[in-house]
């Protein structure tokens, strides 16, 4: 059993991300077998950026502010009390557009490595313009 006080476990910079922190709350280093758990904080304007997971899903809880998330071609606006399941291969990011900090919880399965392959560098994918149609 492990128990952490609020305040307890250092935020670290998310690899990729603007404005961006994640703590390891519940960890294999606790103890904990198959799932490990982290809360990220995305500050205003902040974002982290495309990717997936080849092998990691993610069941995610939305405790504080409001948000846009991408899931596969999809964006969402989530708000505090919002629940959200990505299954692994599906890219997704995020970007905070609001004037508050975000905050979510996200749960994983504990894995050896977690490989992440980025699809953008930095912030929300950037809007890409349809082909003209031809004419015959």
């Amino acid at each position: 059993m492990v128990i952490k006080a609020a305040g307890k476990v250092r935020p670290q910079k998310v690899d990729k991300a603007v404005g961006t922190s994640v703590q390891w709350l519940v960890d294999r280093h606790d103890g904990a077998p198959s799932f490990e758990m982290r809360k990220f904080s995305i500050k205003p304007g902040g974002s982290i950026s495309k990717h997936f997971h080849p092998d990691i899903e993610h069941e995610q809880y939305v405790l504080k502010g409001r948000y846009l998330i991408g899931i596969g071609d999809k964006v969402h606006k989530v708000k505090e009390g919002d629940s959200i399941y990505i299954p692994s291969g599906t890219p997704h990011w995020y970007e905070n557009t609001g004037d508050e900090k975000a905050e979510f919880l996200c749960i994983v399965p504990k894995k050896e490595k977690y490989d992440s392959i980025y699809l953008e560098e930095t912030g929300r994918p950037k809007k890409t313009r349809a082909p003209k149609a031809l004419t015959h």
